[in-house]
């Protein structure tokens, strides 16, 4: 079957299901029936379907992008946070004082705080310039209004970057931190830009261009993490069903690497308990099924 009747059948037979994230006023205004999911193959060609143009928020899906991009200068962040699951919610304070103020791994919020202030100041900024460049969309940019949305309700997350701070865990100063942290999490992207911008991933590495931004062993440690971290206290599951590194965010967006083959990213803003998207993690069940493409 060729991929754009692959993603039309798709999108034919998901139904959007689950409830938007009220906790930040500016998601909860979300149709919950959107659907949206697009596949990038390895030359870039994005073959789409549904909503797959429509921009939405990344959150969480940004700590991929972040983690890659600390890794590419050194490997450094990896004395800060760890590398395990964490059987916990994405926003859990309790592990932090059971391991000394060392997240137990990137892709939780404590986790994603550590990594941004290891970026430092200016974080957000170059992570926006890396997504413009590799999703072709220089238009792409901070939804301001579920940036001041998320930043109004971030207590949890100050509570966790003072909480690593007591530890010595943070360098950069807390409200900064949680700033630039927020802003990442608030840019608007749609399926076909996540996808595109995904493709490193695929291609172990190298980017759009052509030029790497990490060795082919960075790159499988990001997937790996992805695989066993990336859609919170639900990767086992995941990894069940799917049998792909992927990483959700609570915008109800998912993002999936096949290695060697391609980088798919579908939206659909409903989620599960656990904060991943009800239709997006139907909708990658199927591809797999459909298409036999696995890490397994």
């Amino acid at each position: 079957m060729e991929l754009q009747q692959l993603v039309n059948r798709i999108a034919a037979e998901v139904t959007p299901g689950g409830e938007v994230a009220g906790y930040i006023p500016a998601l909860a205004r979300t149709d919950p029936h959107a659907f949206g999911l697009a596949v990038a193959t390895l030359d870039g060609e994005v073959f789409g379907a549904g909503d797959h143009l429509t921009p939405f928020s990344i959150q969480s899906i940004s700590k991929v992008f972040t983690l890659a991009l600390a890794l590419s200068r050194d490997d450094g962040v990896w004395s800060r946070v760890g590398r395990e699951p964490s059987g916990s919610p994405f926003n859990s304070l309790v592990q932090l004082e059971t391991e000394q103020g060392i997240p137990r791994n990137p892709f939780i919020n404590a986790g994603a705080l550590v990594v941004t202030d290891h970026l430092g100041l200016g974080a957000a900024d170059r992570l926006l310039g890396f997504l413009r460049r590799e999703s072709g969309n220089p238009a792409l940019d901070v939804d301001p209004e579920v940036a001041k949305s998320e930043l109004g309700h971030s207590d949890r997350n100050r509570a966790l970057a003072h909480f690593m701070s007591s530890y010595g865990n943070m360098r950069n100063d807390v409200d900064v931190v949680v700033r630039e942290y927020v802003r990442q999490c608030s840019i608007a992207m749609s399926c076909a830009d996540l996808a595109r911008a995904t493709l490193f991933l695929a291609r172990h590495g190298v980017r759009n261009d052509g030029t790497r931004l990490l060795g082919v062993s960075g790159a499988k440690r990001v997937n790996a993490v992805m695989l066993t971290c990336g859609t919170y206290d639900a990767a086992g599951q995941f990894a069940y069903r799917v049998g792909l590194p992927g990483k959700s965010g609570v915008g109800g967006g998912v993002i999936a690497v096949v290695p060697g083959r391609c980088a798919i990213c579908v939206w659909s803003p409903g989620l599960d308990a656990r904060g991943n998207s009800v239709a997006g993690v139907d909708a990658l069940d199927r591809f797999t099924t459909l298409t036999g493409w696995s890490v397994f």
